[in-house]
């Protein structure tokens, strides 16, 4: 039904390693850091370099090698979009040069936001809407960073990640599951800034182990089920590619879903976590490393803030 027929991923150029935070909160070490979260280094945008730049640097680098005349819609997730109006997607259009016969919408989601994507790509694809979507994932979650938070300025990076997704025919019509609790909703929350509370400056504010115990308890059933709606089984999925939260968060799930080390995808030491542009720049490091093959079943899953979660499948 429908395929991923090209992805790029951009970083921005400001790096922050642990050796960086170790210096400034010296009762942490980078090993502790590296060991905990997986992470050795992380990108952060400028003060004046936004989601929307970092889309443009990722779209360009994907239209080298893909004419972006054939694109007829954009799709675009942030939960950092330069302006509160207008859509970050339109501006995106403009810059890009694309056509102005095409479709283009924002949409706020975070770790799950690319499994999201796909599912809106392909309902515009099956009612003959689109036929090659431009999916942005793009997040600058450093921005919403206090200074003093070692914690969440460890495990969070900036990037943008973007897709297109082509109607294919001679793919596997493969159904998705998407779920949400807004019960959770403050466990992860950039209070300020917004019409809620105006007038205070935005910062990000994460119970940790609250995100865990979600986890935890959501993911191991949304994998099942999304294997038991496409009557596959494990051993039947060439690959499994998680949001890439944290490597301890992902070896936990991978043993409590019972995924072979081989079959399981996590490489973010020098990226850190990039919220929704996670899964997609793991899909591309894990083509260029040979661990997808053409004809591969590849199961995406993403989950976090909202809370909101998703997976499916991908055949490549």
């Amino acid at each position: 039904m429908i395929n991923i027929a090209a992805i790029e991923y951009y970083l921005p150029k400001n790096i922050l390693t642990n050796e960086d935070i170790a210096n400034e909160f010296p009762e942490w070490n980078a090993e502790k850091i590296k060991s905990k979260i997986g992470v050795e280094s992380r990108h952060f945008a400028d003060d004046n370099e936004t989601a929307l730049d970092l889309a443009y640097e990722a779209c360009e680098k994907l239209f080298k090698n893909y004419d972006r005349s054939k694109i007829d819609f954009i799709l675009f997730c942030t939960q950092s979009p330069d302006y509160f109006l207008p859509t970050t997607a339109c501006i995106l259009q403009d810059k890009l040069n694309l056509p102005k016969n095409i479709g283009a919408l924002d949409f706020n989601l975070g770790c799950s936001g690319f499994v999201y994507g796909l599912t809106l790509a392909k309902g515009l694809i099956s009612i003959g809407l689109a036929k090659n979507i431009l999916l942005v994932t793009s997040d600058t979650y450093t921005k919403f960073l206090d200074k003093n938070d070692k914690s969440n300025r460890s495990i969070f990076g900036d990037g943008a990640a973007v897709s297109v997704i082509e109607k294919d025919d001679s793919k596997a019509d493969f159904q998705y599951v998407v779920g949400t609790d807004g019960a959770g909703y403050n466990n992860l929350i950039v209070e300020n800034g917004a019409s809620r509370n105006a007038s205070e400056k935005p910062v990000l504010f994460m119970k940790g182990p609250k995100i865990f115990t979600f986890a935890l308890e959501n993911i191991p059933a949304l994998i099942t089920e999304t294997l038991e709606k496409n009557k596959l089984r494990l051993e039947d999925i060439d690959l499994f590619v998680f949001h890439q939260a944290s490597s301890y968060m992902l070896n936990y799930l991978k043993n409590l879903c019972n995924i072979p080390d081989e079959k399981f995808f996590l490489d973010m030491k020098d990226i850190g976590n990039t919220v929704s542009a996670s899964i997609p720049i793991a899909l591309k490091l894990a083509l260029n490393q040979g661990k997808i093959k053409e004809g591969f079943k590849v199961m995406v899953a993403g989950f976090g803030v909202g809370y909101s979660w998703g997976a499916g499948i991908l055949e490549f």
